[in-house]
């Protein structure tokens, strides 16, 4: 009889401990999961301020020089596929998180030739609207990067804590998927190479 009672006392307290434990886990991941969506909407937030000026940058460059038509026309093209593409942030996985890296690095990629193509006009180089632009893109450039690196190590704490046993099971359980990483664009060891 008392090894009975024992043996129920001995159930009911690893079931206590389990089920402490997959609420405290729960809680984490859930708490870890909004900092990637909150760190996800920063990234978004920089990327769109970054495509609001984009709009100024080229009607300056229009307005003081002859400029090669096609040169603009990339960067608006570019801009519209960046500014189309949308993740959810509750949806990141790796394969999302590269789609709109590809097109964000398509508009970086446009821009670069943008600013690298105005080095050839004097004129442009002097405005004082052009060269506010620009800066604030550089700035803005900057701010991207701090809000992907602080969203990878949102990413790296919550991937960290979903893998770690016991909440591995608990994962599983309730659906808590690996998010995906911002990863170096391809050819980005390679320096641009510029000629005047």
């Amino acid at each position: 009889m008392k090894t009975k009672y024992l043996a129920l006392i001995v159930i009911a307290a690893l079931v206590l401990i389990l089920g402490g434990c997959g609420c405290s886990g729960y809680n984490n991941m859930i708490q870890l999961d909004e900092n990637v969506k909150g760190k996800w909407g920063n990234v978004q937030s920089e990327y769109q301020r970054r495509a609001d000026l984009i709009p100024n940058l080229v009607s300056t460059v229009k307005g003081e020089a002859n400029f090669e038509q096609t040169t603009l026309q990339n960067v608006i093209e570019a801009r519209a596929k960046a500014t189309q593409i949308r993740v959810d942030p509750a949806d990141l996985t790796p394969e999302k998180v590269q789609q709109f890296q590809q097109a964000q690095g398509q508009l970086s990629q446009a821009l670069g030739r943008l600013l690298m193509v105005t080095e050839n006009y004097p004129t442009l180089k002097a405005n004082e609207a052009f060269r506010g632009l620009q800066v604030q893109l550089e700035g803005t450039e900057n701010r991207i990067k701090v809000s992907r690196n602080d969203f990878n190590t949102a990413v790296q704490g919550y991937n960290s804590v979903i893998r770690r046993f016991p909440n591995n099971i608990f994962s599983g359980m309730f659906g808590f998927a690996p998010k995906g990483y911002f990863q170096a664009e391809a050819g980005s060891d390679k320096a641009p190479e510029v000629k005047f």
